[in-house]
C-alpha cells in the first residue's frame, strides 16, 4: 500500500474520533479486566505485589507474553530465558505494527507512531484496522484510555484476590473476550465475502494446526504468526486491493 502525505492538521486532536475510540474501547476494557484478573492470580504465585502487577500490565499489555513471564518466574527461569519466551509470545505484534504502519500518513510524527505502537494489542489492532482511510491518532488514544487501564487494574485486583474466586467464575468472565473478538470480525465479514471466507479459513487452519504432529508442538503465538503470514500472502495475491480503493475506505 502506497503511503501518502496528508495535511498536518490531520494530527491535531479530533474530539469526534477520540469519543469513538472511547466508545469502542469500553467492551475491550471489560474483556481485558475479566482476563487480567486470572492473570493476576498467576502473578501472585510468582511473588508479585499488586503495585508490581499494575506496573507490569500497564507497561506490557500482552496476555500471552505476561503469562509466559509469570510462569517463567515461578519456574525460576533466567533473564535470558524470560526474554526469549517473551519475544516468541509477542512476535505477532510485529506483524500488526507493520499492518498499522501502512495505514499511517507518511508524515505522521514519530511520537504518535511510538505511542500507538507501544499499545498494540490484538483487540485494539482489530478495531483500528477496521476503520477506513488513514489511521487517526485521536481514535487510537481514545481506545487506549478505556482499554488499557482495566487490564492493568484487573491484574492488581487478581493479585489481591489470589485464589479467593472459584476457577469456574474466572473462566466464565473470560468468555467476554471471545465475544469481543466476534464483534470485531462479524461486521466486516458481512460486508465482504472475501473477508468472511478468510475468517472461516483462519478458523479451520488454526484448528488443524493445533493438531498436526510438528506444528502443534509450536507455541500458540508462533502458530498464529505462521498462519497470519500464509493467509495474508494468499489474500494479497488472490484478492489485491488497489490504492484508490484503500484510500477511499472501500474493503475488498
Amino acid at each position: 500500500m502506497k503511503q501518502t502525505t496528508v495535511p498536518s492538521g490531520r494530527f491535531a486532536f479530533d474530539r469526534k474520533a477520540f469519543a469513538e475510540g472511547l466508545r469502542d474501547g469500553v467492551p475491550i476494557g471489560l474483556g481485558y479486566f475479566a482476563v487480567s484478573v486470572s492473570l493476576g492470580i498467576a502473578a501472585r504465585h510468582a511473588g508479585m505485589t499488586p503495585l508490581q502487577g499494575l506496573v507490569a500490565s500497564w507497561t506490557t499489555t500482552a496476555s500471552a507474553g505476561e503469562h509466559a513471564v509469570f510462569t517463567s518466574m515461578i519456574a525460576q527461569a533466567t533473564y535470558l530465558e524470560i526474554a526469549i519466551i517473551t519475544l516468541i509470545a509477542n512476535a505477532r505484534y510485529l506483524l500488526m505494527s507493520c499492518a498499522l504502519s501502512q495505514r499511517m500518513a507518511v508524515d505522521m510524527p514519530f511520537w504518535h507512531r511510538f505511542i500507538i505502537g507501544f499499545h498494540v494489542t490484538d483487540e485494539i489492532f482489530g478495531v483500528t484496522i477496521a476503520r477506513p482511510g488513514h489511521l487517526v491518532p485521536s481514535y487510537s488514544y481514545g481506545t487506549m484510555c478505556t482499554a488499557v487501564p482495566p487490564w492493568a487494574i484487573g491484574t492488581a485486583v487478581g493479585i489481591m484476590l489470589g485464589n479467593a474466586l472459584p476457577a469456574r467464575i474466572v473462566s466464565a468472565l473470560s468468555v467476554a473476550l471471545y465475544g469481543m473478538f466476534l464483534a470485531i470480525i462479524i461486521p466486516p465479514s458481512r460486508k465482504s465475502r472475501i473477508v468472511a471466507g478468510l475468517v472461516i479459513a483462519s478458523f479451520a487452519l488454526s484448528f488443524i494446526a493445533g493438531r498436526l504432529p510438528v506444528i502443534s508442538a509450536l507455541s500458540g503465538g508462533t502458530r498464529t504468526i505462521i498462519l497470519t503470514v500464509l493467509l495474508s500472502a494468499a489474500a494479497a495475491i488472490l484478492f489485491p486491493v488497489h490504492n484508490d480503493q484503500t484510500e477511499g475506505g472501500e474493503a475488498a
